[in-house]
């Protein structure tokens, strides 16, 4: 079959499995289709932590794909699985329902050279498809969070550098707080390891005025 412009422009390999000719196949696409679970890391948020599942498989080289190889393009299924995940803690009654209040989704912070290096902040991009896909309701995405320029890339830190690394670090943007109403209000990150992160940010939004309802990762280091 001969290449097409779209073929160079879309990646053709599943970001999941490396399955040649989907870019994201079915059997990842299912893999990551369920319940979210509870998640209890070791440093406690103080609000529930939900996760699509465990750090492995097409979890684990999704994030690693859109992170680092900058495939841009897992947003979308990514999305799709979150906003599914959201869903499905409304029904089981963990976060109100639409009917009551706008939802509103905060990316973990990132830092500025690991997003730029990225083509832009992955978690970001992937909250606005969640926002996309559930468009019937009022989902709202404010990126609030920042971390100053002291703080270090984590990967091959001991939780307690994890924790040295972000204490005091992570600060709210506060132009954007205004927007947030009464919420309920999802903490969104892709992986969640130690907790330091989700703790960090929970912290820095409270004393902002902002309450967290829930942190919602894509995946969880068990």
């Amino acid at each position: 079959m001969p290449t097409t412009l779209l073929d160079l422009i879309l990646p053709r390999e599943c970001g999941g499995c490396a399955r040649v000719d989907a870019s994201w196949c079915p059997a990842c696409a299912g893999a990551l289709d369920v319940a979210p679970g509870p998640v209890r890391p070791r440093v406690d948020p103080g609000v529930p932590c939900w996760a699509l599942g465990p750090y492995a498989g097409p979890h684990r080289a999704s994030i690693l794909a859109m992170k680092e190889r900058g495939r841009r393009d897992l947003a979308a299924p990514l999305g799709v699985a979150l906003a599914a995940a959201v869903t499905r803690l409304r029904d089981a009654g963990e976060i109100d329902p639409p009917e009551l209040s706008p939802l509103v989704l905060v990316p973990a912070p990132s830092r500025r050279r690991a997003a730029r290096a990225r083509g832009g902040d992955p978690i970001l991009r992937t909250c606005r498809r969640v926002a996309r896909v559930l468009a019937s309701e009022d989902v709202r995405v404010e990126p609030l969070l920042r971390v100053d320029s002291r703080v270090r890339d984590s990967v091959g830190l001991t939780a307690d550098e994890r924790a040295d690394n972000l204490r005091g670090r992570v600060h709210v943007r506060r132009a954007g707080i205004a927007a947030i109403g009464r919420g309920p209000v999802l903490l969104v990150d892709d992986v969640v390891t130690t907790g330091t992160t989700a703790a960090e940010s929970v912290a820095a939004l409270r004393r902002s005025g902002v309450g967290v309802d829930a942190v919602l990762v894509l995946a969880a280091v068990r």
